[in-house]
């Protein structure tokens, strides 16, 4: 089920919202989500309805042990088994096939590749576990003592499918004790509105064009082409995922869950650095708090620390080895930045560290898209060098950018944090607090009503994120 479909907003939706009002009693409220978050999942994975409701059960059970024996032998052994079982499912799912093909590429075996169908949000729901587990072992956290309860925070459809990981610490006061304001209403369905025009406006729009200049055509473009095509696909995933984001945060805001942001307009970055400190924020929080300071590197645990954080970021995101370069690229421009320390980083000029951090940001994007073979991301460094032999543009770039200006001037602009100054304003006069709450009113309701229009004869486009 797709946010971004007319069937979604104003049925399902519409049908939870009225059944979820109904009464202000907290467990009602949360056996009404757990029912359509439940209908949710089973509406897009009902093979796989019973791997979300086992691992809520075994993982209430191995929260509750851990939390019981904190800081003795038996609750290692406890959050041992539960990250054993729980990543084991998740690599088991997602890397098998990875695995056993490179075995046979590498070793000329001819080991059967399984077919294995990948669950609906297992790389979210599972993240979102293990910092549980965790946390409950480190004492950040109680475990959970009502099973419902904790099979909300598994399973809250705004959030299964493709984030943001949610720690429990985070929803613990929501899901026991929450109040909803006019705040919250109106904060909840005007970020549905941006986030529902980010993804139908402009992301699916810009995904034609990334088609047409990328697809299967890299080595037939100009290099301006895929230069064209590239950032364009940047810029397409900026507005999927934070779409998504945007929508799935207010949703919860809508029943009373208060969620961290997931960007922070992060091509407004100064270094690659801040870049992942503005992008889906809730995964490289999640790799800083649990993974970067493993004891497993001795004297060099930062450095190898940090690689294995990206290597791991890179992994996280799918069996391809294109990922794996990926995460490593990053990780290598962020030592090169460590190595320089922020001081000497603050001596370069301003315009010289924008230039060349979005230059990186482009080519990693482009590395992201070419999943497959390594060859084709070859294919790729080629024609964005000049070096395929097609030219530097043609016809085809010249005539999509005039057809598309409105769609591109749009785009550039809608990453900077518009929103920001009249909101900095609001706070300091209540009479213009007034204006632009109204004015804000309309723009949402125009927004939303733009986007349905779109959505009436739009093709079956899911969020990009949920592949993953």
């Amino acid at each position: 089920m797709i946010f971004s479909r007319l069937f979604f907003l104003y049925l399902f939706f519409t049908i939870c919202f009225l059944c979820y009002f109904a009464t202000k009693k907290t467990a009602y409220r949360n056996a009404v989500l757990i029912v359509f978050s439940l209908l949710f999942y089973a509406w897009g994975e009902p093979s796989f309805l019973w791997l979300i409701l086992l691992s809520a059960l075994v993982n209430f059970i191995l929260g509750r042990a851990i939390d019981h024996f904190q800081d003795r032998t038996q609750g290692k052994l406890f959050l041992a088994l539960g990250l054993v079982l729980n990543l084991g499912v998740l690599v088991g799912f997602k890397y098998t096939g990875f695995v056993i093909e490179n075995l046979n590429q590498w070793f000329s075996l001819s080991i059967p590749v399984p077919n294995l169908p990948l669950p609906l949000g297992i790389s979210f729901f599972t993240f979102r576990i293990v910092s549980y587990l965790i946390d409950c072992a480190w004492g950040k956290v109680k475990a959970e003592r009502n099973f419902f309860t904790f099979l909300l925070y598994t399973s809250f459809f705004p959030i299964t499918v493709s984030g943001p990981i949610a720690r429990y610490e985070t929803m613990q006061n929501d899901l026991h004790h929450r109040t909803i304001s006019a705040d919250d209403l109106s904060n909840g369905f005007g970020r549905i509105a941006i986030g529902l025009g980010k993804k139908v406006i402009l992301a699916d729009n810009l995904s034609g064009i990334v088609e047409q200049f990328l697809g299967d055509n890299i080595t037939t473009q100009t290099t301006l082409g895929v230069w064209y095509g590239v950032i364009l696909f940047a810029l397409q995933m900026y507005f999927d995922f934070s779409g998504y984001s945007d929508i799935a945060i207010g949703i919860a805001r809508i029943f009373g869950f208060h969620l961290e942001e997931n960007f922070r307009h992060p091509f407004l970055c100064k270094d690659i650095t801040e870049f992942w400190q503005r992008w889906h924020i809730s995964l490289g929080t999640f790799f800083r708090d649990y993974l970067l300071y493993v004891p497993i590197f001795g004297k060099r645990r930062k450095i190898g620390g940090l690689l294995l954080v990206w290597f791991c970021t890179g992994l996280w995101h799918g069996a391809s080895w294109n990922y794996i370069v990926w995460g490593i690229y990053y990780g290598l421009f962020i030592m090169m930045e460590m190595g320089i320390g922020k001081k000497g980083m603050k001596k370069i000029p301003a315009v010289i560290r924008h230039i060349c951090n979005k230059l990186i940001i482009v080519v990693g994007f482009g590395i992201f898209y070419c999943t497959g073979s390594l060859t084709r991301l070859g294919d790729l460094f080629l024609a964005m060098a000049g070096q395929n032999g097609t030219g530097m543009t043609d016809a085809v770039l010249i005539t999509s950018v005039r057809s598309n200006l409105f769609l591109l001037i749009a785009a550039l602009l809608c990453c900077f944090p518009l929103l920001e100054l009249p909101k900095k304003w609001m706070k300091q006069n209540p009479g213009v607090n007034l204006a632009f709450s109204v004015t804000g009113t309309i723009l949402a309701a125009g927004l939303l009503i733009v986007s349905s229009i779109l959505m009436v004869d739009a093709t079956n486009m899911p969020f990009l994120y949920t592949k993953f």
